[in-house]
């Protein structure tokens, strides 16, 4: 019995330790040590009891189970190629398609907000607002010709996503507000599998009576340089897209209600993961999913003191406990092409862009002589009279 204890007395020393990860074997060193994480243990209880916070036995000791052999991409890598996941959730932010030509929002001096002077907006988010829009449309049509969706071919970051679909691995593709490009579809991801959490291009309504429109007239009516208005009732028809004071599609809210419990990989690609609800979709994967972000700078990530508690939501990239939580800092290009190199599918990537640009490039050299030769109705009719 003696024995047993001491068994189990050092099997509980040596599981201390290499939480602590010091590599210190001194009594003295391990006392502290149970002292310190003791004292944590108190103060987040504490704040557990007061603050509302889940104390479910089952919840924190699914939070102790590793995902990942290491938190790190081979980590990553290593639990793809083992453990056989086929319910991948992609989440992309505007980072996914600047190697397009295409701004994001936030970057200072290149990002769309730093760019829109010109436009004499009384803000920079007022040509995303629903209430400047319906006073004044046209500032956001100007705009929407220069990021027009079909004026740019998707990355290699789109189509690393599609191929998580070919290979049956990805569940849903999100994306949110700044990715109005539609790229995703370009690239070849079916509909079915993309989830636009602020909307899209590809279709447009009225705001009047509701009346839809096509992807083809919103376009003609956008390179014209006129507002699109109604045919029915003479409103000022908008694309799908969703502007700030206006309310997130239902198939947002419905999809991410039944894929996230399903996700055994979330992928974060280029986003700063800070506009809402969108952002806070990490938080709704199950508790032992690991978490990817690629991306130039971290985002998304816990505060240290609420870490330290074991409390708060976010990525938890520092903290010793970590287990599933990987920081990748770069471009989203090379991120996934990194990726695809590890999974030996780099070759295959790359055959794919190049292959899918040399289609896209004829496709849209094929559409502008046909718009040179047979010009629409509207055109015509607008050149004859002058």
């Amino acid at each position: 019995m003696a024995s047993s204890g001491r068994d189990g007395d050092e099997s509980q020393k040596g599981e201390a330790e290499s939480c602590v990860g010091n590599g210190s074997s001194s009594k003295d060193g391990y006392q502290q040590s149970n002292e310190d994480e003791g004292a944590v243990e108190l103060i987040r209880r504490y704040f557990a009891e007061k603050l509302g916070f889940s104390e479910d036995k089952k919840e924190v000791f699914q939070e102790k189970v590793k995902a990942l052999t290491e938190a790190s991409v081979d980590g990553v890598i290593k639990y793809i190629q083992e453990r056989n996941c086929k319910n991948i959730i992609t989440m992309a932010g505007a980072g996914i398609s600047t190697a397009a030509g295409i701004p994001d929002f936030r970057s200072p001096g290149c990002g769309l907000y730093s760019n829109l002077q010109k436009y004499k907006l009384p803000d920079p988010q007022a040509i995303f607002e629903i209430g400047f829009f319906r006073q004044n449309p046209q500032p956001f049509f100007t705009l929407a010709k220069e990021l027009y969706p079909g004026s740019f071919k998707p990355t290699l970051c789109h189509y690393f996503i599609r191929l998580l679909n070919e290979k049956g691995l990805l569940l849903r593709h999100y994306t949110q507000k700044q990715n109005i490009d539609t790229l995703e579809r370009v690239a070849g991801l079916p509909a079915e599998k993309i989830v636009e959490a602020h909307g899209t291009f590809h279709t447009s309504h009225c705001l009047e009576c509701k009346h839809e429109y096509t992807v083809d007239w919103m376009k003609e009516r956008i390179f014209s340089d006129s507002v699109p208005t109604c045919e029915k009732c003479d409103g000022v028809v908008k694309p799908d897209i969703v502007f700030f004071g206006e309310d997130l599609p239902t198939r947002f809210f419905v999809c991410a209600e039944k894929d996230f419990p399903k996700c055994d990989l979330l992928i974060i690609l280029g986003s700063s993961l800070t506009v809402q609800p969108f952002a806070s979709l990490i938080d709704r994967v199950p508790k032992v999913c690991p978490r990817l972000l690629i991306n130039r700078e971290r985002a998304g990530h816990r505060d240290w003191v609420m870490a330290a508690l074991q409390m708060g939501r976010g990525l938890d990239f520092d903290s010793r406990d970590n287990f599933r939580d990987v920081a990748w800092l770069g471009s989203c290009d090379e991120g996934c092409q990194m990726l695809a190199d590890k999974l030996g599918w780099g070759d295959e990537l790359r055959k794919l862009v190049v292959d899918e640009h040399v289609r896209i490039s004829k496709q849209q050299n094929e559409t502008s002589k046909r718009q040179t030769e047979y010009p629409s109705e509207k055109k015509r009719a607008e050149s004859e009279h002058q």
